[in-house]
């Protein structure tokens, strides 16, 4: 203990404790954050589904599934939803809007409380049942977009319905296209007033049950009644819901809002480990010569190797715990900064997070950091007279190799992602390696082409410095390169890929999504939306069509195991063609060939899926006619980038032979009125407004990429301690030599010269390859982690080279200060000891 303390006073431990309490806060903030994430979706998932299980049918409710309820004692809630058009009375303007119609039984919810208030801007309170009969509840848009008040009129179908109450918090509402369409909550005794459901309206009834107190097998029990009966009867549109297929909304962006929490999370920890290495080497060779004395002192190595391992257990416990108390309190900055994800109040997260960022912070120093002190229980006792002796060796692959690889293991493990993660360490490890060879292979060039007869003198000091010592010369390059790898990654992770994230979903994108607007109406309707000064919106044709047969074999929902695939291929797909491939896709696989017959474009996903290849033939059955094509290419399509998207596209203009109606998708005008007369002009269309979810969208990036900033900070400061470290490392060789050439004459300014060249050719050596490295990580996050079309500047190696060279030499002066201000005798008295 008392060796500690005295390690701590003398400065030697510090840079050791700020590293990796550094990777220890990164990583355990972002770990409570997700931890306790999970715990409140955990413990509010049967709020968000209105019950404790949930079974959806595109038919009335198979009354096997209600008697089975009914026979297991469990509550039971009824809700038939569909989209509809409402109107307002013709004496109130006439306005009509798409809104999202809900019949509820009298046990609606089951779990969660459904919020109303009795106007628009007032205080809200948890509902007394739900709508009488002859009222309806409704979100508060519906209202400004009618102009109608609480009390007035709704036409709803044949039916007219008071409405009673405003809805301002409605805990299964789920997601969906409709959702973005406002609400109308109805009793379901209403339901046949409104003469809304006809044979082929597209209609979702839902079942929600739950257990009684005490009796929570029974949910179980009746889940796995239902999947066998669902199996065995062969129901089609039948399907368990879960809080992961019936809420998606949000998934995107809270996934990619993790990524980039556990991708900076890693850099910092990366970045230790290299801080941990640098400055466990140096803390080492400063403990040469006392280690050799204690040895002609007759301390045998056990002890000191057990003294110096005790030191290390005791520094890595402090500085992780140091790590987990501030990673803990920056969690609730996370909490603060994303507040609006996660409506209700989170659950205490667990314990696990800060067990791992003990595990994470040990290992960093067992791993990297023990190996290089251990050695100093081998220093022989002649070192006391012969100085050369006991040198510091590389340690053994084998320690390296194992220390590594558990390193990386918890990093994989912590980044939630094992794509992501294998990028982040693997890029770094190859980065490594490269950045050792290209420094090897410059030392080796800068001694042959540096002509000593034809330089200044401080340059040709400052090349001998370099080529006298290769080793220390590979090292600074490497650590400096893998500093600055990550800062400059961190560069480019904040502007260019969190730019890509931003129009991924622009502030631009478009709010309004018209459809079934028909053949003869598409050129006038083209035309009122230039008349109103619309330009590049979208528009695609969209036929209806069911898949049928694939490579010859006929499609049936029972030869897939997954739930979703069974979903796609039991319902139609929304198709469409175009020549060009849509700009807001990225062609993954395959080649789109315009105008080409019998070829079709499928999304990646949806092929994944379902199985299907390049090159498989699939017929889909388009309103009774047969129609055959082969898949040529695979898009990468973004689902949240709010534009008009298709599974399938035939890459042809034109299609007359087949039905289709148009969707259009655009930016509203400014101008007041104009979904209102576009609707008086064309009254067959169906205009969803989605700005409020464009709002909301935009809202949690901002949130997020705030996040992601904040934690930034921690990467930032383990490269700065990088840097640092790696320019100190060879202050006492320095020492030594600069104490000679002073000796011999060497004037101070001249040193300084030397000092400041070697510092910028280094710094700009190592920031020319941590931009290369930066763009090749960059790339590969871009494109397998996030999924974005990402190119980066031609300038970022040349901005890598200046940045390189300006952050080594401010390390250098502030780091090696103390190196030309000591006085001659005693940095010569220093030199000799």
């Amino acid at each position: 203990m008392r060796q500690t303390l005295r390690d701590f006073r003398a400065g030697e431990l510090r840079l050791l404790v700020v590293a990796v309490m550094l990777a220890v806060a990164a990583l355990t903030a972002v770990g409570f954050f997700a931890d306790r994430l999970k715990n409140g979706l955990n413990r509010d998932a049967a709020q968000l589904l209105g019950g404790d299980a949930l079974v959806a049918s595109d038919q009335p409710m198979p009354e096997a599934f209600v008697e089975r309820a009914r026979s297991q004692g469990l509550r039971q809630a009824r809700t038939v939803a569909f989209p509809s058009m409402a109107r307002a009375p013709q004496a109130q303007g006439g306005a009509t809007r798409l809104v999202a119609v809900k019949a509820v039984s009298d046990d609606y919810p089951l779990r969660g409380r459904l919020r109303v208030a009795p106007a628009p801007g007032q205080a809200d309170a948890p509902a007394q049942g739900v709508p009488a009969r002859g009222s309806v509840w409704v979100d508060a848009a519906l209202l400004e977009a009618l102009q109608l008040a609480v009390g007035d009129t709704l036409l709803l179908g044949d039916a007219a319905l008071r409405i009673e109450r405003v809805i301002t918090l409605e805990p299964d509402r789920g997601a969906g296209f409709m959702a973005f369409a406002p609400r109308v909550m109805l009793h379901e005794a209403d339901l046949a007033a409104t003469a809304l459901i006809q044979p082929a309206s597209r209609v979702t009834y839902r079942l929600a049950v739950a257990a009684p107190p005490g009796r929570d097998a029974e949910i179980g029990r009746y889940l796995t009644w239902a999947r066998a009966h669902i199996e065995e009867a062969g129901l089609r549109g039948v399907r368990l819901e879960s809080l992961d297929n019936g809420r998606p909304e949000m998934r995107q962006t809270l996934d990619r809002a993790e990524r980039f929490l556990n991708l900076v999370a890693l850099l910092a920890a990366l970045l230790a480990a290299v801080a941990v290495g640098i400055a466990a080497r140096d803390f080492a060779s400063r403990h040469l010569d006392d280690c050799a004395m204690l040895r002609v002192l007759g301390l045998p190595q056990r002890t000191i190797a057990w003294s110096y391992a005790l030191e290390f257990t005791f520094v890595g416990l402090l500085a992780s715990t140091l790590g987990v108390s501030v990673g803990y309190a920056v969690h609730h900055v996370f909490v603060a900064l994303l507040a609006g994800l996660v409506e209700t109040t989170l659950p205490a997260s667990s314990a696990w997070p800060a067990v791992f960022g003990l595990g994470v912070g040990l290992t960093l120093l067992f791993g990297f950091g023990l190996p290089p002190v251990l050695q100093l229980a081998q220093v022989p006792a002649v070192r006391v007279i012969r100085r050369e002796m006991g040198e510091l060796r590389p340690a053994s692959l084998g320690v390296l190799a194992a220390g590594a690889l558990g390193f990386a293991a918890l990093l994989v493990a912590a980044s939630s992602d094992l794509r992501l993660g294998l990028i982040a360490v693997g890029g770094f490890a190859g980065a490594i390696a490269l950045f050792a060879l290209a420094g090897w292979v410059a030392v080796q060039i800068l001694r042959r082409t540096v002509v000593e007869l034809h330089v200044p003198r401080w340059l040709r000091l400052a090349t001998r410095q370099v080529a006298a010592r290769p080793g220390f010369a590979v090292l600074q390059v490497s650590a400096l390169a893998v500093g600055l790898l990550a800062l400059v990654l961190l560069v480019l992770l904040r502007t260019d890929l969190i730019a890509s994230w931003r129009q991924a979903t622009p502030p631009d994108a478009p709010d309004r999504f018209v459809i079934n607007i028909q053949p003869e109406q598409a050129q006038a309707f083209r035309e009122r939306l230039t008349q109103a000064g619309l330009e590049g919106f979208d528009w695609y044709p969209m036929i209806r069509g069911r898949l049928v047969s694939v490579n010859g074999r006929p499609v049936n929902p029972e030869a897939y195991t997954e739930d979703r695939a069974r979903r796609l291929v039991d319902r139609e797909f929304n198709l469409s063609h175009a020549a060009a491939m849509p700009v807001h896709n990225g062609l993954a696989a395959g080649r789109w060939t315009p105008e080409a017959a019998d070829e079709i474009s499928l999304e990646e996903g949806i092929a994944r899926t379902l199985g299907l290849n390049l090159g498989d033939v699939l017929v889909f059955d388009i309103a009774g006619m047969p129609v055959q094509a082969r898949i040529t290419s695979l898009r990468r399509v973004d689902w949240a980038s709010m534009r008009v998207n298709f599974f399938a596209m035939f890459p042809r203009s034109r299609m007359d032979e087949l039905p289709s109606t148009y969707i259009a998708a655009f930016r509203a005008p400014p101008q007041a009125g104009f979904d209102n007369a576009l609707i008086r002009e064309f009254p067959n269309i169906t205009n969803v407004d989605v700005s409020a979810s464009i709002g909301q969208v935009q809202r949690v990036l901002d949130q997020v990429i705030r996040a992601v900033e904040f934690l930034f900070g921690f990467t930032l400061a383990a490269g700065v301690v990088v840097l640092f470290a790696a320019v100190t490392a060879t202050r006492q060789t320095r020492e030594r030599e600069f104490a000679l050439m002073r000796a011999m004459g060497a004037g101070s300014r001249l040193l300084s010269r030397v000092q400041r060249a070697e510092l910028v050719g280094v710094g700009a050596l190592a920031g020319a390859l941590a931009a290369g490295a930066a763009i090749a990580v960059g790339w590969a996050l871009a494109r397998y982690a996030f999924e974005f079309h990402w190119a980066p500047s031609p300038w970022v190696p040349l901005a890598g080279m200046g940045a390189g060279a300006g952050l080594a030499l401010a390390a250098g002066w502030w780091g090696l200060r103390e190196v030309l201000r000591r006085p001659v005798v005693e940095t010569l008295r220093k030199a000799a000891l």
